[in-house]
């Protein structure tokens, strides 16, 4: 999962791309990066780490122009070293440079084609690096000159024809505009809003509603599945739908984990979701529990607090904070590697000791992955004196891959993948699991958008809604990004890139060699 954004605005944008990008930064904090064009030319500052250890006050006076796209990662495909931050830029035709969200489920045969029948050279192991080979290849076919929106747009038709899986896109075309646009299932979220000013309408797309809420941009709507929007660098507004089969199915687990509470995705209110899916989940214990013996409810912060309010109340039981969080610690369930997420529990929650001693508590997290966290917050839990531990899910059992850009790629790391409930319960070492139904998850969701029939449920049913997801394909993607695989690529990676042995400022000199690789005749590029 990955945060977006685009800013075609009426002054100098990337101070607006930064602050949104701090905004989106729950969706990633492997990697950012922004890139800006003006009459200047092409600035790109980009590398790993949080936003804010990326960007210093030295790259942001060099980020000039009034046009720009940023990105955060948290990477799926590919490796964690500084040249897989994106975006990704290729100076034909045009000067083009992409940040995306999501995954393609179809990246092996495109990559085949793009060096095989396109003629186009590949640096990474990234899916987004396709993409943009993909989209450039197909306006070049269609531009002649001067692009203009209908040319762009049958570029886009063209890259929804090859493309498969899931992906939210935008692109800086170089001396023209921005593009966006959403894969014709609308799996990733990518939402778009305006400002007026005394110059004229500013515009700026994002992955959640949230960070045009903060800097102040007003709703336009969600990006439609398939559709294109085209901002050029006037500040004129262009859109078209995709002419193929499109179907409205979000992936539900942006509203369960990924999404902060306060965004609206697909007309969809984040925190009322999650208020819901506590009001069915306590609805469940009733029904399954009606005896139960619960003294207090207490939540795994941040993400499962809404649920676990609505399900002390329904409970008729006490909501307590029992966990204070160690906010400079980063979300376990996007850290690469079983033993960093392990780690990082002890280090990011503390128990308060009478909140749980000699009460039988009812731990409430959003949903259960892995089975590392939990396991290690029940033994906090234990160790702070409570007389039983019981564990809620506000989402159900995480059994099957996700294809579309979650990081959930081997079966095998999945805690509920071949096991029944009270295996689970077994493993993480809970006095009793309770797990949310899928159809009360989907209920909980789908509540206030009746225009919305499906969600991408595949983490959840096993079904995938782009069709082409075989057992083949899965095993092979297992074995390619699971936990041991990416410790070993990434150590590889390392020795090669000779990043143990320098320091900061000459990893942002390696860095800068993939942000270099950007420079072209009449483009300046600036670290």
């Amino acid at each position: 999962m990955c945060g977006i954004v685009a800013i075609v605005g009426k002054k100098p944008v990337s101070q607006a791309i930064y602050d949104a990008l701090t905004i989106l930064q729950h969706r990633g904090q492997d990697a950012a990066g922004i890139v800006t064009y003006g009459e200047g030319g092409l600035h790109v500052r980009k590398s790993t780490g949080l936003v804010r250890d990326v960007f210093h006050q030295r790259h942001m006076l060099r980020l000039t122009g009034n046009i720009g796209i940023g990105h955060i990662r948290y990477p799926t495909a590919g490796g964690s070293q500084p040249f897989e931050a994106q975006p990704f830029y290729v100076n034909s035709p045009y000067g083009i440079c992409l940040a995306h969200n999501g995954n393609l489920t179809n990246y092996d045969e495109l990559a085949e084609l793009l060096t095989r029948q396109d003629r186009r050279h590949l640096n990474t192991g990234s899916d987004s690096e396709v993409l943009l080979n993909v989209f450039a290849h197909e306006i070049q076919n269609s531009a002649d000159g001067r692009p203009v929106p209908e040319q762009i747009f049958d570029a886009v038709e063209a890259v929804h024809r090859r493309c498969r899986g899931g992906y939210a896109v935008v692109a800086l075309v170089i001396g023209h505009g921005v593009v966006a646009f959403r894969d014709p299932n609308g799996i990733r979220p990518l939402i778009m809003g305006e400002k007026e000013t005394e110059a004229g309408t500013e515009y700026m797309v994002a992955s959640e509603s949230v960070a045009l809420n903060v800097l102040q941009f007003g709703k336009i709507r969600d990006v439609r599945p398939g559709e294109a929007v085209f901002i050029d660098k006037d500040g004129n507004f262009f859109s078209h739908d995709y002419s193929g089969e499109t179907r409205n199915s979000p992936c539900i687990f942006e509203f369960v984990y990924f999404a902060r509470p306060d965004s609206i995705i697909d007309n969809l209110s984040v925190y009322k979701a999650r208020l819901r899916m506590g009001e069915q989940l306590a609805g469940k214990i009733v029904r399954e529990w009606p005896d139960h013996d619960i003294d207090v409810v207490i939540p795994i912060p941040d993400t499962s607090r809404t649920s676990a309010v609505q399900v002390a109340y329904h409970l008729g039981v006490k909501y307590r904070e029992g966990f204070i969080k160690n906010r400079y610690i980063g979300r376990t369930f996007i850290m690469p590697g079983q033993a960093e997420r392990a780690l990082s529990v002890r280090r990011k929650l503390n128990a308060i000791d009478l909140e749980f001693r000699n009460k039988n508590v009812l731990l409430v997290d959003d949903s259960i992955v892995r089975g590392t966290t939990s396991r290690q917050i029940i033994k906090l839990a234990r160790e702070a004196g409570a007389r039983k531990v019981y564990f809620a899910s506000a989402a159900p059992p995480v059994r099957y891959p996700n294809v579309y850009g979650i990081d959930m790629p081997a079966a095998s790391e999945l805690i509920a993948n071949g096991r029944s409930t009270e295996e689970i319960q077994e493993i993480i070492g809970a006095d009793r699991l309770i797990y949310l139904d899928l159809h009360g998850l989907i209920r909980s969701v789908r509540h206030d958008n009746s225009d919305i029939r499906e969600f991408d449920t595949s983490c959840f049913s096993g079904e995938y809604v782009t069709g082409d997801v075989t057992k083949e394909y899965l095993l092979e993607l297992a074995q390619e990004r699971n936990d041991h695989a990416k410790v070993l690529r990434n150590a590889s990676l390392h020795e090669l890139a000779g990043l143990d042995i320098i320091d900061d400022d000459e990893q942002e000199a390696g860095a800068g060699g993939d942000e270099e690789s950007m420079s072209d005749p009449g483009t300046a590029v600036g670290m």
